[in-house]
């Protein structure tokens, strides 16, 4: 037995940061952006709406496409780096929200792997029988951490939320193959939010120093994700007999045009098979790889059978990568 995405959904808030908006805050420029990201512009969330709001409006998009009842849902995990609050976790909030009793629920801190972090989980309870219906979310609200004084950082993020309802299928020919996830945590310097936890509690101090906003060396980050991500898409491919021709469709994190490419180059697959909504959205974190999902399944890309080849990397360092058949 194998699990199967049988529903996916995705939310973005309304209000649309351009690059042009950018330069009346920081010393930047519209060309500089596109050059070196490949972003336009990306949304940022309403000040009265929290991780778990968008989380809710991708889940209820999902579970429509899956024709699941929120009630009937066995376990709901939350991939994200901006809970609602310290405790409880996010998925609990969104629990409540669907009207849910009967769901054991949490998040899991992978940042933009969170959501294939999450989905791992979700196959392994499914495929080992202990969970019927799960819901995974990619949520993150990464505007509330950015640092709009910092040019390098405040131009990539954007805030969404992206949900797949997983649950079991016997069609051999249907399922998630394999999925494949890795961490390194000697690159946790490189891209991390230094204050807000228990080894620098907010204080003046942190807040001044601007300690509560997302640090990265972004140089680094590039030269380590290509590699990684490389070597994990190597590694689910040969896991399914198969070769990067094999491939229908790429399914990825949209962090940055160039970290993408890259990597799509060195597979040596064509990027005309990687769905791209980076321009639009910036980097959403965890929720990238649903939306990104999402959409393509909505634009009617996604034919059963398809061979997917699914990735994503972000803070820790952590990635992971898989093989979905459609």
């Amino acid at each position: 037995m194998r699990s199967q995405i049988v529903g996916t959904g995705a939310y973005a808030p309304e209000k649309v940061l351009t690059n042009a908006e950018l330069e009346k805050l920081v010393e930047t420029n519209d060309q500089w952006i596109v050059e070196r990201t490949g972003i336009r512009e990306r949304r940022v969330a309403a000040e009265s709406q929290a991780t778990s709001d968008l989380a809710y409006e991708a889940s209820i998009r999902a579970l429509e496409m899956a024709g699941v009842k929120p009630e009937d849902l066995d376990l709901i995990i939350v991939g994200t780096v901006t809970p609602d609050m310290p405790f409880p976790a996010t998925a609990t909030v969104l629990q409540a929200r669907l009207k849910n009793k009967r769901a054991f629920a949490f998040d899991v801190s992978a940042a933009c792997a969170g959501s294939i972090y999450a989905l791992s989980i979700a196959d392994r309870y499914i495929t080992t029988g202990g969970v019927r219906r799960a819901l995974v979310i990619g949520a993150d609200v990464l505007t509330r951490i950015t640092d709009w004084k910092d040019r390098n950082t405040c131009i990539l993020f954007g805030d969404a939320a992206g949900a797949m309802v997983v649950a079991p299928t016997d069609d051999p020919n249907r399922g998630i193959l394999s999925l494949h996830l890795h961490t390194d945590g000697s690159y946790w310097n490189i891209l991390n939010q230094p204050g807000g936890g228990s080894r620098l509690p907010i204080s003046h101090k942190v807040v001044d120093e601007r300690l509560c906003y997302v640090k990265m060396n972004g140089r680094e980050v590039y030269k380590v994700a290509v590699r990684a991500l490389e070597e994990s898409c190597k590694e689910a491919l040969a896991a399914n007999g198969m070769q990067p021709s094999d491939v229908d469709y790429v399914i990825a994190h949209q962090a940055n045009k160039r970290i993408l490419d890259s990597t799509l180059d060195r597979l040596g697959i064509p990027s005309s098979k990687c769905w791209m909504n980076l321009e639009r959205y910036g980097n959403t974190s965890s929720a990238s790889m649903p939306t990104t999902l999402d959409e393509a399944n909505r634009a009617g890309w996604l034919r059963p059978g398809n061979r997917i080849l699914v990735m994503a990397i972000g803070g820790g360092l952590a990635w992971g990568s898989g093989i979905i058949r459609w």
